[in-house]
């Protein structure tokens, strides 16, 4: 099986992924520049964290305009997996391969801080390796992760069971001091219908390790490893 993490101009957590994905899944994982076009050599594709493009219009706008992004679309639509972690989150929605849109945080500042995340679906390649209600703890580093979508999309996110974290307290419990930015629902992260992309707005990849602070992180990438392995052929 092979990794690739895309690198944007601004990207900043593309080395933090490729980290995890190489020391402690152990798996080959390639740097992806923005201008590739082909994306047949991979299993899984990561979209890191950062600020594609300086932010500028809105944060991802530009980024999912990128040349590589017309290729995640189709490895996408083949079945590939794709995960979208901060920035790439926004870029996955403002791509329209996730539904909804990330908006300035409700406090309009800048938030960084660890933060309590609820499980609510384990039948996703991300989450299998979870407990569902399990709470996990991660940290936070984004001025856009307040989630927005209309009624009609927010039922079928929960009908269809997409909604894959929520922001909750130590115990669990959702509430509105529990949720840093303001996200409709207390939404931290989303799958898409076929639940092979997903997008999450903290930060498993800075999870992954006791020594900076948390290693709640490591069952979501164990769990992506776990899927693509079950997928490759016979």
């Amino acid at each position: 099986m092979k990794f690739g993490v895309i690198v944007f101009p601004g990207s900043n957590c593309d080395h933090d992924a490729y980290h995890v994905v190489s020391k402690h899944i152990g798996q080959p994982v390639d740097f992806i520049w923005h201008k590739e076009t082909d994306l047949s050599g991979y299993d899984a594709i990561l979209i890191p964290g950062g600020f594609s493009y300086g932010d500028y219009l809105r944060a991802g706008a530009l980024a999912s305009f990128s040349p590589v992004m017309n290729a995640v679309k189709e490895f996408a639509a083949n079945g590939g997996f794709v995960f979208g972690i901060c920035n790439g989150f926004q870029i996955l929605c403002e791509a329209g391969l996730l539904p909804g849109a990330l908006m300035r945080n409700e406090n309009l500042h800048f938030v960084c801080k660890h933060v309590n995340i609820r499980t609510e679906n384990t039948n996703t390649p991300y989450t299998s390796e979870l407990v569902e209600g399990s709470v996990l703890s991660m940290p936070i580093a984004h001025a856009e992760g307040n989630y927005v979508c209309d009624e009609e999309t927010m039922n079928q996110l929960e009908e269809n069971g997409q909604i894959v974290f929520r922001y909750c307290d130590a115990e669990g419990e959702l509430s509105s001091d529990a949720n840093p930015n303001g996200a409709l629902s207390n939404i931290a992260g989303i799958c898409n219908l076929d639940r092979n992309v997903i997008g999450m707005m903290p930060h498993p990849e800075r999870a992954c390790e006791e020594l900076l602070g948390s290693n709640d992180g490591r069952d979501i990438f164990r769990s992506l490893a776990k899927a693509v392995e079950a997928a490759q052929p016979a």
